[in-house]
């Protein structure tokens, strides 16, 4: 027995001598440094100014992954935690791709069918340090959780107190949907007169749903906790400093109705009875809004990308929770000169739920602040979705619509347009939203002996609709637009694939789609794929149509996650039109193609192709010469952008690497390329985080 147990230990010790970092693909020349001391990895990257993070590593087994988490402060090492080990639950459902529309689907119930969470586990077997631009990755292998394997990744950023952690990990199996939660975990130890925590931290630290920074003693025996907040953040901190663990802002949250704040921080020990140590970090309730619950899509051989990204502070959590902030600009889509935000597709309800309810209407709804404080200056509503009368009669729908329009006319003013809007789902197919450049009154529904339209003595014009070339000659008449919800999912699966040839989809009328993230995947480099790939295929149908961002939410309250779920079209207006002069312009910036759509980190102030911008049309000579110049302000550091072209059968997809910038930047770019034989162009932009723009096509003719 003693001779065994002296082969293990030998055996055991030989494989822990070979545990050695590959710096092959690290570049010594960057100001980032890789070193190995023993069993230790000390990394080092520039933060801000002259100061530095640090960041040591222990590759020895059975010992916490980070012996320190540092930064400098005025030159000297501090701190910020120590033994600290990275945490991650991997939850395994099922993926119905039968039903519907395979991995498209958004109809599923995931949360209701049998699943099963697992700790992920790290054996540290081998170590590299690849430097990607202005970012180093340390990886160590392997990690392992049920059919999932993979490895751990450490990218650093330079320029910024920034780290991510990530569990890169694929699985075989098909059909796989996931959910995961993840954060840092320490010991408890005893310290001189009591017990405290290996990390060192004291206090933790967020901010409620109020905007109000909350803190607590760290009790390390604190038995694990769901904690709502605002901005995603939750943190650990000690006189020397605070870390700040959250999420990416936008692809850690898999699609749903509502956008409720399900508590997505955690504290606390036994974290779902699969991690023991007292920990901080981020969480996914499983059953969402308990609506359709979809969870996140992880075909067979993906790269999953089980991340949270760590901001260190030597500052208290005020600083800390300021400069995580930054990033999203305060959970605010910012103001572009010559540009006006615009959302689209909310299902609020008010009217039928509060006004036409008879419930006390507030001088200011709370759904109206939701919009303001978060940088939105249009509002397109997608009202009567299922609650009203579409068809009539004509007593109950023509006073619900005036009630509409007066509602949008109360609340509109100089600095913000609160727009009416439907989602009718009638006569063409699938779904689809209505956009009409003034109050219109329009009844769903027309029996044969009526006209199509009529004057009424208290409403004015009022039209019915009995079909889909009613609803054209509607759409003409009134210089309005349609265009399809949710294309090629939920209830628009297989649109507007079947009605591409109809009259009233290739009318300048049918504007073209909506882009949401549906579904969600984390292999994914960019956010729902699904949309983006029906935008290159219209524009290769030969149709001049555009995508607009939608948020397709039910309730906007103020303490809901609404920024993780908000997406916005950046509009070129120099202002406001007056609401009771009619809101052309808005469509006019839409049907022109004049507009980029944007997650909120990164904007597109300026995109011109040879000069012309989107929506135009450019002539190129005949060797297809032609410079894209594309101004990009961001905050997370970017990714790549993307040079996307049709010849009206294929698409190209030109990616030029971006990861050579720091966070927090503002260039004008201009990027060389050859448009030869292309019909169409637009442009693509995505960071770190998986935030992301876009433009809109730039049509090209010989």
């Amino acid at each position: 027995m003693k001779n065994y147990l002296l082969l293990l230990c030998l055996l055991s010790s030989t494989a822990f001598s070979q545990v050695r970092v590959d710096l092959s693909k690290f570049t010594k020349k960057s100001p980032t440094t890789v070193i190995q001391q023993g069993s230790e990895v000390i990394l080092s990257w520039p933060t801000t100014g002259t100061e530095k993070g640090r960041l040591v590593v222990n590759l020895e087994p059975d010992k916490p992954l980070f012996s320190h988490i540092q930064l400098s402060n005025k030159g000297r090492f501090v701190d910020i935690a120590t033994d600290m080990d990275p945490a991650f639950v991997l939850t395994v459902g099922k993926r119905d791709l039968i039903s519907q529309n395979g991995w498209n689907i958004f109809f599923d119930k995931t949360n209701r069918l049998p699943s099963k969470a697992y700790a992920v586990e790290l054996t540290k077997r081998q170590a590299s340090a690849t430097t990607i631009g202005t970012r180093t990755v340390l990886r160590i292998g392997n990690l392992q959780a049920a059919t999932f394997a993979g490895a751990l990744e450490i990218t650093v950023y330079q320029g910024s107190p920034l780290f991510n952690v990530a569990a890169v990990m694929a699985t075989e199996r098909d059909s796989t949907a996931i959910l995961y939660d993840a954060g840092l975990v320490g010991k408890t130890v005893n310290r001189g007169a009591g017990v405290g925590h290996s990390s060192g931290w004291t206090t933790l630290s967020w901010s409620n749903t109020d905007n109000k920074l909350q803190q607590m003693a760290l009790d390390p025996a604190q038995l694990n906790k769901a904690q709502a907040v605002k901005y995603r953040t939750i943190m650990g901190s000690s006189p020397r400093g605070t870390l700040a663990v959250f999420p990416a802002p936008h692809q850690y949250f898999y699609p749903l109705d509502e956008a409720f704040n399900l508590d997505f921080t955690w504290f606390g020990t036994n974290y779902r009875s699969l991690v023991p140590d007292f920990g901080i970090g981020i969480r996914q309730d499983l059953m969402g809004d308990k609506r359709w619950v979809p969870w996140v899509n992880a075909p067979p051989r993906t790269q999953q990308r089980l991340n949270f990204f760590c901001l260190l502070s030597t500052g208290q959590p005020a600083a800390a929770l300021d400069a995580v902030k930054q990033f999203t600009h305060n959970d605010k889509y910012p103001e572009v000169a010559g540009y006006k935000t615009m959302s689209s597709h909310f299902h609020n309800e008010f009217v039928m739920k509060v006004i036409r309810a008879g419930k006390p209407v507030p001088a200011n709804p709370a759904f109206l602040d939701v919009f303001k404080n978060s940088g939105v200056d249009i509002v397109h509503l997608a009202e009567f979705h299922y609650t009203a009368h579409p068809k009539g009669p004509d007593s109950l729908r023509l006073i619900e619509l005036k009630a509409l329009h007066d509602m949008c006319q109360r609340w509109s003013n100089n600095d913000f347009l609160l727009l009416p809007g439907e989602e009718p789902n009638e006569f063409l197919g699938g779904h689809w939203l209505s956009f009409f450049p003034k109050p219109v009154n329009w009844i769903m529904a027309r029996k044969p002996n009526m006209p199509f339209v009529t004057d009424d003595p208290t409403y004015g014009k009022v039209y019915r609709i009995a079909d889909k070339n009613d609803m054209l000659k509607l759409l003409e008449a009134e210089n309005g637009l349609a265009w399809t919800a949710h294309a090629r999912t939920k209830g628009s699966t297989g649109f507007p694939d079947k009605y591409k040839e109809e009259a009233f989809f290739k009318s300048d009328h049918f504007f073209g789609a909506a882009w949401k993230n549906i579904p969600a995947d984390l292999s994914e480099p960019r956010l729902s794929r699904r949309v983006l790939d029906l935008m290159d295929d219209m524009a290769n149908w030969g149709h001049k149509k555009h995508v607009i961002a939608e948020a397709d939410i039910f309730t906007m309250e103020p303490e809901n996650e609404t920024y993780a779920h908000l997406n916005v079209n950046y509009l070129q207006l120099d202002k406001l039109p007056d609401y009771k002069q009619g809101w052309q312009p808005v469509l006019d910036a839409m049907k022109q193609g004049k507009f980029f759509v944007s997650t909120g980190e990164i904007m597109l102030p300026t995109f011109t192709i040879n000069g012309k911008g989107s929506g135009e049309t450019l002539s190129l000579g005949a060797d297809g010469k032609a410079t894209v110049t594309l101004a990009i302000d961001w905050t997370f550091p970017l990714a790549f952008a993307e040079i996307i072209s049709g010849d009206g059968q294929n698409v190209y997809r030109e990616r030029i690497d971006l990861t050579n910038t720091l966070p927090f930047g503002k260039k004008q770019y201009q990027f060389p390329t050859n448009l030869k034989n292309k019909k169409w162009v637009r442009v693509e932009v995505w960071d770190a985080a998986v935030n992301g723009a876009f433009t809109q096509q730039i049509w090209l003719q010989p």
